[in-house]
């Protein structure tokens, strides 16, 4: 399989901070390569090195076979780039934006119409081409940011929060466009708070604090994170008794999931023990990428 991604001991330092540390990774040509961590962690610093836009302090990288620190601009050719503040211009209309970044991005003019149509329909857009992107809602104006994004066909597409402030329903249907995309052979590094998007990333890479703290595919990360037995509970004040049932000798984990508790005993011999103790009734789960989340972190922390 081809390598798309390559850096080795990455690093951008600022001042006396280090927002990225040594950073090892490979994307494969093709994949979703999705990038999870919280604010601040070095998510965002780390897309910018690799779009050729933010020097690194040190370590070495390859996008699409360009050297990261020679052949920036070479890179900047190939790749398609979208964040949550993507640049459109609300006074001009879907099909003018369109026009615009088909021009900025040098599309040959013989194929810009047909570019231009093309990313209408990915978009979902077809007949508001004429309207004004400032009567567009958020998620309508997302699909059109990815359209100016990929007008140019890039070989890798960087996508950084690109669904942030956008609906579930909104979300779905732009990552089935990303979906689309990878099928097609594009190759995708997403950053993104949502696991449920996380889910359908081939490889998952956790950062924190600007180092990598786990990268696998999202089956293999629960089965390797999440030692254990994994259950619901729903326990009224739950947030109040988070602390009481964590102190419990056979529990390993608890963490508060919307109005439930997830936690993680020590064994499926524990399950009894707990419902008797919280006089609730704990239902086996499997778990999910938030759980493997918090659980890495309180590892990277020490707690664990």
């Amino acid at each position: 399989m081809d390598i798309a991604v390559a850096t080795n001991e990455l690093t951008r330092v600022f001042g006396s901070f280090i927002a990225v540390n040594k950073l090892s990774i490979n994307i494969e040509a093709g994949e979703i390569y999705g990038f999870l961590g919280p604010n601040g962690s070095g998510k965002s610093t780390t897309i910018r090195m690799l779009c050729g836009i933010l020097e690194p302090s040190s370590g070495s990288g390859k996008v699409l076979g360009y050297d990261l620190a020679k052949e920036s601009e070479k890179i900047k050719t190939r790749i398609g780039y979208m964040s949550q503040k993507f640049s459109l211009y609300d006074d001009l209309t879907v099909y003018e934006n369109l026009n615009f970044y088909s021009g900025l991005y040098d599309v040959p003019v013989r194929e810009r119409k047909s570019r231009i149509a093309e990313m209408v329909e990915m978009a979902k857009l077809t007949g508001r081409e004429k309207e004004l992107v400032a009567n567009l809602s958020v998620g309508w104006k997302q699909r059109l940011a990815l359209g100016c994004a990929i007008i140019s066909r890039p070989s890798i597409l960087f996508l950084d929060e690109p669904t942030s402030g956008i609906s579930p329903t909104s979300r779905k249907m732009f990552f089935n466009i990303i979906q689309e995309l990878a099928n097609g052979g594009t190759t995708i590094m997403v950053t993104t708070h949502f696991m449920d998007e996380a889910e359908r990333c081939n490889t998952i890479a956790f950062i924190s604090e600007g180092s990598l703290i786990a990268k696998d595919t999202p089956d293999n990360l629960k089965g390797k994170v999440i030692k254990g037995s994994m259950v619901e509970l729903n326990v009224d004040e739950p947030v109040e008794r988070i602390n009481e049932i964590e102190a419990l000798p056979y529990v390993r984990e608890c963490s508060i999931h919307g109005p439930l508790l997830h936690v993680l005993l020590e064994a499926d011999e524990s399950i009894p023990l707990l419902e008797a103790q919280t006089g609730s009734k704990a239902k086996r789960i499997v778990p999910s990428l938030e759980d493997v989340f918090i659980t890495l972190s309180r590892q990277k922390r020490g707690e664990g």
